[in-house]
């Protein structure tokens, strides 16, 4: 199901100089804010889980899992040049399979890493915290690759509607209205990194069981469905 060369090309296209530095804006801006808060307040528990929560988990998490699931087909479907890798003897679930991996991994680099660095900056993962925070995004970053590589195959405007789940649904309507936060992948994210964390520091509107199985099955719904959505474009000349 992996092919390396799909792999290659797409890590390629995400690591391009322009969307490297937009990808590691948002985790330096993480790790220079922890140094200021630590600096100001020093080491606190209840500020470490704010700002990882407030700013790792609930913006810098999915907006990076919008640049990289989107990223790595949605430019490809639009500019046209997906023909040229479908006309390769590749089964097109393969290719969402490929692809997929690269958007968690590069999810996961720029995401977790960060947020554990940024943990340890500011209360060295007193109670837990860093670590939980770093599960999280960790967790996030698979379910979020899934759902925007999905949007990236279906919609030309993959990044606004990334964005808007992200920012509106997850952030505001997440935080006001209470059946929300059943469908938000930061709840269930915070539900596993509960667990680990214990306490209330870190807390999730979510049950770990409830949390778990969402999170599979959409990670698992929207990976196929990808590959469906793929298996349905045309190439000049098909039938």
């Amino acid at each position: 199901m992996y092919d390396p060369t799909v792999a290659r090309l797409t890590y390629r296209a995400l690591l391009g100089r322009r969307r490297a530095l937009i990808l590691g804006a948002l985790p330096l801006l993480l790790i220079v804010l922890s140094v200021a808060v630590r600096a100001l307040t020093g080491a606190d528990d209840q500020t470490a889980a704010d700002v990882l929560g407030g700013f790792a988990i609930a913006t810098m998490v999915p907006i990076i899992g919008v640049i990289a699931g989107t990223g790595a087909i949605g430019p490809e479907i639009d500019d046209g040049s997906v023909v040229y890798l479908l006309s390769k003897p590749l089964k097109r679930p393969a290719i969402i399979f490929t692809k997929l991996i690269v958007a968690i991994a590069v999810t996961m680099v720029f995401s977790a890493v960060p947020t554990l660095i940024a943990g340890l900056i500011l209360n060295g993962n007193g109670q837990q915290i860093a670590v939980a925070y770093t599960v999280a995004a960790l967790v996030s970053s698979i379910a979020y690759s899934a759902l925007f590589l999905l949007l990236g195959t279906v919609s030309r405007h993959a990044v606004v509607f990334g964005l808007v789940y992200a920012l509106v649904w997850e952030a505001l309507f997440g935080s006001l209205v209470p059946g929300a936060r059943t469908l938000s992948v930061q709840q269930w994210s915070l539900a596993v990194a509960h667990k680990i964390a214990g306490g209330d520091l870190v807390t999730s509107q979510v049950s770990l069981t409830t949390a778990t199985v969402l999170l599979v099955v959409v990670t698992v719904l929207a990976t196929w469905y990808a590959g469906q959505k793929l298996r349905t474009l045309k190439l000049a000349g098909e039938e």
